[in-house]
This record gives C-alpha cells, structure tokens and sequence, in this order.
C-alpha cells in the first residue's frame, strides 16, 4: 500500500469570524458579561437587538448591573463588558421597540432582576 503525499495542516486564521448560535435568542437565559453596541453597522457582531424601556411595566426583562462578573451569575443580572471582545453577549441597542428582539429595563433592587413571569 502506497502512501500519498501528506496534505499541509490548514491553520485558522487569527482573524476569526464568530459564529452566532443557532436558533433564536432566548433573553431570560442572558447573564455574564453583556456588551451593548450603539452602532448599527456593527449589527452582524452582535447576538440580538434590544431596546432599553423607560418604564418597568413594559420590559421583558428586569436587569440589574453587577460591578462583578463572578455575581452576575443569574438571568438579567449583567456586568459591562470593557469591551465587545470579552463580552459574554454583545446586544445592539435600538430606538424604536419594534426592531428589538427584546426590552429590558435597568432596576435598583437585585432580587427583582430577571424575566417578567405573563
């Protein structure tokens, strides 16, 4: 049995497009890190959009920042990412609701973070 020629190794390039989960963006189960970009021409980067509601009745999602990643450790408690590369979920926020996958709104109060029970 004779033996080809051995083929070269295909190494990834450093410049690696992420890839974005299949199936669609499921908001109670966002904690960790979040990014939010303001930029719409950045929109292919991002997992989702968002629109932050004024009022708390309205949102979807109650979010309360941790200062700390290691306490964010639950839905809607989130920590700022310094950047888009270090962040867990990067979410561009949008001003008009209607092109938002989701709203949240920002809480004082730890305990009421996460997802608004129908």
């Amino acid at each position: 049995m004779a033996l080809g020629p051995a083929q070269p190794a295909v190494l990834a390039s450093p410049a690696v497009a992420r890839v974005r989960a299949a199936g669609p963006l499921e908001p109670c189960k966002i904690f960790g890190s979040v990014y939010l970009e303001t930029d719409p021409s950045r929109r292919g980067y991002c997992h989702g959009t968002v629109y932050v509601e004024p009022e708390e009745a309205f949102a979807d999602v109650l979010v309360f920042k941790e200062n700390n990643k290691l306490f964010a450790d639950k839905a809607g408690l989130w920590a700022d990412a310094p950047a888009r590369d270090f962040a867990d979920y990067v979410l561009l926020v949008v001003t008009d609701r209607s092109r938002a996958d989701f709203s949240i709104h920002y809480t004082k109060v730890r305990s009421f973070a996460g997802c608004k029970t129908n």
